[in-house]
């Protein structure tokens, strides 16, 4: 790999930065809206703990794809209490379990995203990614065409995963 050195884009890097609406508050937050909801099933939310919740991802990169979120409205690791840290590994922990157990996946991504550059979608309000994967899940459509087959029912994946939560 070549590399540039170009330290006159860091002028722009910075005033992208700063101009960035990536810290939403909580009334405009996906995660905040559907915990106040208080309609789980319908948000496809697992089990509330303590600190944390665990929902099925709506969007899924592969069938059963989870997160895990604090229930606080919290960008970044540092930002949450020791606690709530630890409770996110053991329930992250707990999700890799259960989705080797019922979905019998042959492999799991797990991951955090934390901020725009990092990828994350939703910057503002920290979510764990547990992703089951499978021998040969991805394959030529998805390079090709942009298109990723997702072969489960996302209602009945919930209720599969219900019980263990």
């Amino acid at each position: 790999m070549k590399l540039l050195y170009a330290p006159w884009r860091s002028a722009y890097s910075v005033r992208a930065e700063n101009n960035r609406n990536e810290y939403c508050i909580p009334d405009s937050c996906v995660f905040c809206i559907q915990l106040k909801e208080n309609t789980d099933e319908k948000n496809f939310i697992l089990k509330r703990f303590e600190h944390t919740f665990v929902a099925l991802n709506k969007y899924p990169y592969n069938a059963g794809h989870l997160l895990v979120l604090p229930l606080d409205h919290k960008a970044n690791l540092e930002e949450m209490s020791q606690e709530a840290r630890h409770e996110l590994m053991e329930v992250s922990t707990h999700c890799t379990t259960v989705l080797k157990k019922e979905l019998k996946c042959h492999g799991i991504n797990v991951g955090l995203n934390l901020g725009i550059c990092a990828g994350g979608s939703i910057p503002s309000h920290l979510h764990m990614h547990i992703i089951p994967r499978w021998q040969g899940d991805t394959g030529f459509l998805v390079p090709i065409t942009e298109t990723k087959v997702i072969s489960f029912d996302l209602n009945e994946v919930f209720q599969k995963l219900k019980p263990q939560f």
